[in-house]
């Protein structure tokens, strides 16, 4: 995956993709930002025109005038305070809660679409790529993400409300009273924040995407360890992998850190001009003689102005982060689909005649790294007629488990074609072509699921028997019904409850109940005793008969 090319386009416009993605939430998202609007009118405009007007009301400087409040009137004022609040308040919740509502299903698309994407790539992908660096990208990258463009969607509506309607109060201020004027210079401090708000963006930018990936390596560590327990133990691996992990985690901590470091530094930096320029407004409005219940209005609205420029600023710092994690997970959603559906597809009818044309296989041509650079194959050219039996014999790395992955179309021939039933392998709609094909690898995996959900994930259009036919064709029904809960009985992670023996014949068995026109079995009995092994041998020859 390029990281340079993903890395000179960033910007704001790469996140008006995941944007969209809210237009079928259009009526929670409206809600959610005018109660923003809401909030933030109540706070910059609100509550400094409540104590510029109310307050001198119920404090009058002349002791005269406080006779001509009755106490209906004074409650009455003093009544503005908590219901400008509730206002605010009130529009505060909803506009969080339903902003976080449609980030939340936001999310769920995001992760649905990079999953979604994964089910297409090739194998090569999965081989340049380590599982618990997927993993991260799927989880931790689409949550960095998701509260990027939270945080965006949310402030992005109320700060600037907050700060247009601070503006105005100082304006409509300025324009009422003579010699306040000044105080719209105080905002001439707002230019100023730009700057570190830039530098520190920039920086951000590459301190969360280093973040991002010692992620992926930790996560990575984790998952390899995770699927290695029995070697770890085997080979007193156990205070090596601590160690491993020790170290991957302890460059994490050094990058997290590094984010907290840059994302921490800009609100002292904003809150310090900020303060500066409040400062000198006091010092002018103490030079003009200016009344204490004229000047506290002004410094509050004076600080709805400055607060959202801190906001934005932490804004700035989100979308920095979020737009290293939609990095990474570009670099998914834009893999190319090296295997991908046939522009005009052929559907032939499947008897199991296979030809195989000059066909030479490179892994270097699907960008993988493999020991010693050969090709995998080399101009290979055979038939394999319906009902016949061929054994591939050869040493180990030989290719006969390549050449195997070649019928599914896990690879494409670098050279050559191979040829099903006289249509290019590469013509034949994918679903078709692997309904065509029950493949029992090396190493076959069972999900965490029951007996009978774990054999039936085999069935395709060529299934005509049960799940019990099947059982006793691969000598697997005598285990299963020793099995506390027979065919309903989970299996655990990858049938780690099961023996490899055991394993291996329920991988048959779903390969039996597949009932697929071509069979390929990649040492698929190297687990078995002999006397099992020639009882497979023996129902293979039954199911190609009949």
């Amino acid at each position: 995956m390029s990281r340079s090319k993903a890395k000179e386009k960033l910007g704001m416009k790469e996140l008006f993709p995941y944007f969209i993605l809210l237009a079928p939430l259009w009526l929670p998202l409206s809600g959610g930002l005018l109660c923003g609007v809401v909030y933030g009118v109540s706070s910059g405009f609100g509550l400094p025109y409540m104590v510029d007007q109310i307050f001198p009301k119920i404090f009058p400087s002349d002791d005269l005038a406080t006779k001509e409040l009755s106490s209906y009137q004074l409650a009455l004022y003093v009544a503005w305070l908590p219901a400008v609040f509730l206002i605010r308040g009130l529009s505060g919740y909803f506009n969080s809660y339903l902003i976080n509502f449609c980030g939340i299903h936001l999310l769920e698309k995001i992760r649905l679409q990079v999953f979604g994407k994964l089910q297409k790539l090739p194998l090569a992908f999965f081989h340049k790529n380590k599982e618990g660096d997927l993993l991260s990208r799927i989880t931790n990258d689409t949550a960095q993400l998701q509260a990027s463009v939270l945080q965006i969607s949310n402030d992005l509506v109320r700060q600037p409300i907050t700060f247009i309607g601070a503006i105005s109060y100082l304006v409509l201020k300025a324009m009422q009273s003579e010699g306040m004027a000044f105080v719209l210079l105080c905002l001439l401090v707002i230019p100023v924040c730009v700057f570190p708000i830039r530098k520190l963006g920039e920086i951000l930018m590459g301190k969360a995407l280093g973040m991002q990936r010692r992620i992926g390596d930790m996560t990575s560590v984790l998952s390899e360890n995770l699927s290695a327990s029995r070697e770890i133990r085997a080979f007193n691996l156990e205070d090596k992998e601590e160690q491993r992990f020790r170290e991957s985690s302890g460059e994490f901590f050094k990058a997290r850190m590094k984010v907290i470091k840059y994302t921490n530094m800009l609100t002292p930096i904003i809150e310090i001009i900020t303060a500066s320029g409040i400062a000198v407004a006091i010092f002018q409005a103490s030079q003009m003689s200016v009344r204490l219940d004229a000047v506290v209005p002004v410094i509050m609205a004076l600080f709805f102005s400055y607060e959202p420029i801190k906001k934005l600023g932490a804004i700035q710092n989100q979308l920095k982060q979020g737009l290293a994690s939609l990095q990474r997970l570009e670099e998914v959603l834009n893999a190319e689909e090296t295997i991908a559906e046939p522009k005009h597809p052929v559907t032939p009818e499947i008897k199991g005649q296979l030809t195989f044309q000059k066909v030479s296989f490179s892994y270097e041509n699907e960008g993988e790294e493999k020991m010693g650079g050969s090709p995998a194959l080399r101009s290979i050219d055979f038939s394999i007629s319906p009902g016949e039996i061929v054994a591939l014999v050869g040493p180990s790395g030989a290719g006969k488990t390549t050449l195997a992955g070649l019928l599914p179309r896990f690879h494409d021939p670098s050279e050559g074609a191979i040829l099903l039933d006289g249509v290019d392998l590469r013509s034949i709609p994918l679903k078709t072509l692997r309904e065509a094909v029950a493949l029992v690898p090396q190493k076959p995996f069972l999900f965490d699921l029951s007996v009978r959900q774990n054999l039936e994930l085999g069935r395709s259009s060529h299934t005509d028997s049960t799940i019990e036919e099947a059982a006793n064709l691969s000598h697997s029904r005598k285990f299963v019904d020793e099995l506390p809960d027979k065919f309903e009985e989970s299996l655990g992670g990858g049938g780690s409850r099961l023996s490899g023996g055991q394993l291996q014949r329920l991988a048959l068995a779903r390969a039996f109940y597949r009932n697929s026109p071509i069979l390929v079995l990649d040492e698929a009995t190297s687990s078995l005793d002999s006397e099992n092994e020639q009882k497979i041998h023996e129902a293979m020859a039954r199911l190609t008969k009949g």
